[in-house]
């Protein structure tokens, strides 16, 4: 099996894992694990690709946000409570544990490299979710416009 794989089905793992930590039952868990393993497919293709990696978690995050946007209307839950689950494979986790112990051991260089790069991530992972939510309440917002101008015609 091939390491992508093994990373997208891990990934699904801990985020259904995650999810049942905080109390998500049924058939949300399904809908998690597909969306954090489809999220993290995007990563890897767009990585594949020669993006960088704030591009691909920009883009990987943009997708899971829109996907939980999209999917919390479908099956009528909070957003909130697919997004975070799925975005468990994005978080940076080994750059955070390097920048935590190059803190530790006083190495300054290192640490302020490692910073900078879970800075750079996170931003990443939290401009896809902005994005991600303002388009859908702009979507919802042109909706709601759009049936009240239907009512007064």
């Amino acid at each position: 099996m091939s390491f992508a794989v093994i990373q997208t089905v891990t990934g699904m793992i801990g985020s259904v894992g995650f999810a049942v930590l905080f109390g998500v039952r049924g058939k949300r868990l399904a809908v998690i694990a597909l969306g954090s393993g489809a999220g993290w497919a995007v990563y890897l293709l767009c990585r594949a690709a020669g993006w960088s990696i704030f591009s691909g978690l920009l883009a990987a995050s943009l997708f899971v946000a829109a996907l939980s946007e999209i999917l919390a209307r479908i099956i009528r839950t909070p957003v909130i409570l697919l997004l975070v689950p799925m975005l468990i494979p994005e978080v940076p986790g080994e750059a955070l544990y390097y920048t935590m112990y190059y803190l530790v051991q006083g190495l300054k260089e290192e640490f302020s490299t490692y910073l900078t790069l879970v800075l750079t991530e996170a931003g990443a992972i939290a401009l896809g979710i902005i994005l991600a939510s303002h388009v859908a309440r702009l979507a919802v917002s042109v909706r709601r416009h759009m049936g009240r101008s239907r009512v007064l015609k």
